[in-house]
């Protein structure tokens, strides 16, 4: 029933050489891919570089502004070696670098140094889309009373009417109540009212929950002045965050402050306060051992005083009524012996009390208040050893608690120290008053047995000795005293701080933000980024076909032409535009042909495609007509019986057809209709039956295309699409030579594999791809949509219309 056609045997193997040359090409796919689009890459860029330079314009400058601190081991102070038998030097150990930086950066410091400063009320002046801050020179001033609940956050505007008045509105209503009772926590404010507008400098400006004052200082009618409150914590956090500390390498003690910010000046001065109030924080520190000792003394001395004042009068008024003034020989051995014994006892009694007293610190968890054993003349080594690691051990918690949580490791750990040494000197301490007590005991029993001594003496004499005792173990006791006071007071004022301020705050002359070359580099870069990205992305996530390198990869048989695309109306340029490039690649795929069909002279082609509309009936139109040109008797047959075409682009009626003959008896020369072009007939699909697919496979169409072959010497066939109907498949049997049409743009690249399961399963031969609506340059050689695919160029030499080609193609194509 169906002629036989033998299949053309292809070698597709392909050389090393040619392997190369095809990768060669497609990097130069990939270039051109993105040079279709540089005028959209190009303003890309240019935006880029725009948006980059108004960046650099609007963007406030800000500054590197920087000091160094030397963090040095704590030295003795002068003098403090006279009187480190006494205890008096400081207790600190050798300076944690890691410490120090945590306690530059702790928000306590940053605190305090802010509460020495008046940065709490920021201005500003107005300028192009922003507000800059202003530092010293400030047209006016605002005074504000913290102490009372306070607006921060907002935006304050100030316009000077004239000498006495101004005006206040409100520009960024975006306030909180700051309340000093509670000044960590604020709450939101939703909209701020101002009673009035105008107000006289000079005069509390008031409301519901704020109160300032301004001040004029050199402001003159018009001037604008813009203003923001902010309350300490917020400032110290800010500053805080934004200041860095780091060692100037890691063998080096010297550390290095940062801050960025847009005012140098003012990054200056909170620079050198942070620093004078870190070093005043550490000889404070070093100063409260020697106060404590002081005020102990005092404590002591305000007892003594009073005793010695008390034993000297009546040493004197027993003299006068007695008119006695010395001891006899036997009293003066006597008093020598138990004044030796009486002094021993009164350091005894004050070791005593101050071993009790530091018991009951211990106990109370007032260990940071300890005074030094030394200081009460306790000789103890271990004593004065564990006094001291607690001391050192409670100034090392605070520096660290200043920075660190309770639930920090290292907090954890100098608690846990803290702890354990705080228990083992209390042990220490209840040895010692036990110790005290027995020398006491035994000091007692040997002034008991002189006293015995003493009541042998003259009465008068006697009493004499009693005054003299009394009085001679107050006088000792309260030089003891006064003398260790002298030592803690010496030693206070030598101390200083052991750091030390290298150099003060300096800014650097050239912005460290923004990095206005940079910002122009990435601006270029993003603009070119941006684009190629989303073309990049556009052809992944593309589902058609584009590139036919690409189609010649996925498809397992030779892509046999291209046509361009048709730029003007007529579906028919063969006949109407011959010197068009589309009219070219016709001729193109007319020549192949030549060696396709082993020099026959009867030929009889086969196109069809996926789905509709990828061009299979113009490219099988123009095909038909470039053989009628040839002066070949060609014969166009239109077996889409679903959804015909041809008789719209010849002008015909399709009023019989393929289907007239199919379904009745007429014959096929009475639906042969002429084309109106010389050598050209047209046979159309007819009427659309109800059962196209089964008039197909009639034996009747069999003798009818048979006929066909023997008066015609070229016949095309328009078939339906064989992705959508299953009749296509048996009309191969009946074509020499078949194609494939695909559509640039349009078909699906997973329609390749219908053709290959033609291929492979349906086994087709003699089938060949073609790819229509060739528009998109993806590279060299497939630029047919521009006028030179065939190598014609500019200097086409008259063999076809030429499209005027873009200048970078030109230059693309004189360097190939």
């Amino acid at each position: 029933m169906y002629p036989n056609s033998s299949p053309i045997n292809s070698n597709n193997t392909q050389s090393p050489f040619m392997i190369q040359q095809e990768d060669e090409i497609d990097l130069k796919v990939i270039l051109f891919n993105y040079l279709q689009y540089w005028p959209v890459i190009l303003f890309f860029a240019f935006a880029g570089l725009v948006a980059a330079f108004f960046f650099n314009r609007l963007t406030t400058p800000i500054y590197k502004v920087e000091s160094t601190v030397i963090v040095k081991d704590e030295n003795n102070s002068l003098g403090a070696d006279l009187f480190e038998s006494a205890g008096l030097v400081g207790l600190q150990g050798k300076s944690n670098i890691e410490n120090e930086i945590g306690v530059l950066k702790s928000f306590s410091l940053a605190q305090e140094t802010l509460n020495k400063l008046d940065f709490n009320v920021q201005y500003f002046e107005e300028d192009f889309l922003k507000y800059n801050q202003i530092y010293g020179n400030y047209p006016v001033f605002i005074k504000v009373d913290w102490t009372k609940e306070q607006v921060v956050g907002g935006l304050f505007k100030i316009e000077v009417i004239d000498e006495s008045n101004f005006q206040l509105s409100i520009v960024e209503n975006e306030f909180q109540i700051f309340n000093p009772n509670d000044p960590y926590y604020k709450t939101n404010l939703e909209e701020l009212k101002l009673s009035q507008d105008v107000f006289q400098f000079g005069q509390p400006v008031k409301g519901d929950s704020f109160e300032f004052t301004v001040e004029k200082v050199s402001a003159i009618g018009g001037e604008q002045v813009f203003f923001k409150m902010i309350d300490t914590p917020s400032l110290a956090l800010n500053f805080k965050d934004q200041l860095t500390v780091s060692p100037s390498n890691k063998q080096s003690s010297i550390l290095i402050l940062g801050l960025e910010t847009p005012l140098r000046r003012m990054g200056e001065d909170y620079l050198n306060k942070l620093m004078e109030t870190y070093l005043q924080r550490e000889l404070d520190d070093k100063n409260r051992t020697a106060e404590n000792t002081i005020l102990f003394i005092d404590q002591q001395l305000s007892g003594i005083t009073d005793s010695l004042r008390g034993s000297e009068n009546k040493l004197q008024q027993y003299r006068s009524e007695n008119k006695i003034f010395n001891l006899s020989q036997e009293g003066s051995i006597i008093f020598e012996r138990l004044q030796e014994y009486e002094k021993e006892k009164g350091m005894n009694e004050v070791n005593l009390k101050y071993l009790q007293t530091l018991s009951t610190y211990l106990g109370s968890g007032q260990a940071g208040e300890l005074v030094s054993p030394s200081i009460v003349g306790t000789t103890d080594p271990l004593l004065n050893a564990l006094v001291q690691n607690l001391s050192e051990l409670q100034a090392e918690r605070v520096r660290l608690t200043a920075n660190f949580s309770d639930q920090t490791p290292q907090v954890r750990d100098i608690n846990a120290r803290i702890q354990s040494t705080t228990k083992a000197l209390q042990e220490n301490v209840n040895s010692a008053i036990t110790n005290t007590k027995n020398v006491l005991a035994d000091l007692n029993n040997r002034i008991r047995m002189i006293e015995q001594d003493i009541n042998a003496l003259p009465e008068t004499e006697r009493n004499l000795l009693g005054y003299q005792r009394q009085f001679t173990i107050n006088e000792n006791i309260y030089i003891y005293f006064l003398q260790k006071k002298a030592e803690a007071e010496i030693t206070k004022a030598s101390n200083m701080p052991s750091n030390m301020i290298l150099d003060f705050g300096k800014s650097g002359v050239l912005p460290v933000a923004p990095k206005r070359s940079l910002n122009l580099l990435i601006g270029l870069i993003l603009g070119f980024i941006l684009p190629i990205g989303f073309i990049t992305v556009k052809d992944f996530l593309n589902t058609t076909i584009e590139d036919p390198k690409e189609l010649e990869k996925q498809i397992k048989v030779p892509l046999i032409g291209m046509i361009g695309r048709n730029n003007s109306d007529d579906a028919l340029p063969v006949f109407n535009n011959p010197r068009s490039t589309v009219t070219e690649s016709f001729r193109s795929l007319r020549a192949d042909l030549t060696y396709l069909s082993m020099q026959r002279e009867k030929l009889t082609l086969l196109f069809t495609s996926s789905i509709s509309g990828e061009g299979k009936t113009f490219v099988s139109m123009n095909m038909a007509s470039v053989f009628a040109l040839m002066g070949k008797k060609t014969i166009l047959i239109g077996l889409d019986l679903r959804k015909p075409r041809i008789a719209q682009d010849f002008g015909l009626t399709n009023d019989k057809g393929m289907s007239t003959c199919l379904s009745s008896n007429t014959s096929w020369k009475e639906v042969v209709k002429p084309s109106g072009y010389e050598n050209l007939d047209v046979i159309l699909s007819g009427p659309i039956p109800p059962n196209p697919a089964e008039l197909l496979l009639q034996e009747k169409f069999s003798r009818i295309i048979k006929e066909i072959k023997d008066n015609y010497d070229i016949v095309v066939f328009d078939c339906p699409p064989v992705g959508l109907v299953s009749e296509s498949k048996e009309l191969f049997a009946f074509a020499d030579i078949s194609f494939y049409v695909f559509r640039q743009g349009y078909s699906i690249k997973g329609n390749t594999q219908i053709l290959n399961n033609l291929v492979e399963k349906g086994g087709v031969s003699k089938i060949y791809g073609v790819l229509n609506d060739l528009h998109i340059d993806k590279g060299y050689g497939y630029g047919y949509g521009y006028g030179y695919g065939y190598g014609y160029g500019n200097n086409s030499y008259g063999y076809h219309e030429e499209v005027q080609l873009p200048w970078w193609k030109r230059a693309l194509r004189r360097q190939k």
